[in-house]
């Protein structure tokens, strides 16, 4: 081959990258904030199933707060939570805490509690569990994560917030203990963390002490900072 050969070999390649570079970057500037808002539809309408439009009167969007606590919540990353208020009062909080041993991998969910501790809903954001087995935890593939609303730490008693497998109040999956073992151990930890730093969860933007927020404490069974957001 010669050397003009190669050359026009090596620009016609060239032309061919840019172009495709060009339609890649069309196409993400024309459909991402489609995905971006349709992503955000899908949670609020999470949100809704889990804390009704008519029991708030805030905007759940806005009035968040970021905090970190690996232990209870599952995760390294910031957790947000969305803090729903009626005429200025805590109605509910909504964590995203991760279960990180599902048997596909971490889960991420939504825990709706209200003020006084009661779990208001439960639900799936993701998941990597066996389909027909452990994808059980979904809400339109069984009635399984229904069963925590109206739950708290006295009902039942905590030391039974367990799959019965395990000697606690909860089905397992037949053929499949991990996934719901793993749900129940992460709404467990939601519920005593939210017990412990409830009225920091709640406070407003710039009430918790600066950048600090719920449960700030310093300790190892408090989260490492948390982020106040505005209401």
């Amino acid at each position: 081959m010669s050397y003009r050969q190669v050359l026009v070999t090596g620009l016609l390649l060239l032309l061919f990258a840019v172009a495709g570079t060009a339609m890649v970057a069309f196409t993400y500037q024309h459909t991402h904030g489609r995905i971006v808002d349709n992503e955000r539809a899908a949670l609020l309408h999470n949100l809704h199933l889990l804390v009704p439009p008519a029991r708030y009167d805030n905007n759940l969007f806005k009035d968040t707060i970021e905090v970190r606590d690996p232990r209870m919540l599952g995760t390294d990353d910031p957790v947000t939570v969305y803090r729903a208020r009626k005429d200025g009062k805590p109605v509910a909080a909504v964590l995203t805490p991760v279960a990180p041993d599902g048997y596909g991998g971490a889960i991420r969910l939504l825990v709706g509690i209200d003020y006084d501790g009661t779990i208001a809903g439960v639900r799936v954001l993701s998941e990597h569990e066996t389909p027909g087995l452990g994808d059980k935890i979904e809400a339109d593939r069984s009635d399984w994560i229904f069963g925590f609303a109206g739950k708290s730490i006295g009902n039942p008693p905590l030391d039974k917030w367990k799959v019965k497998k395990d000697g606690g109040a909860f089905d397992q999956f037949t053929g499949a203990t991990i996934t719901p073992r793993a749900v129940v151990k992460a709404i467990r930890k939601s519920l005593i963390y939210f017990s412990r730093h409830r009225e920091a969860l709640f406070a407003k933007a710039g009430s918790a002490g600066g950048e600090k927020g719920a449960g700030d404490t310093g300790h190892d069974n408090g989260p490492a900072a948390a982020k106040a957001g505005k209401r």
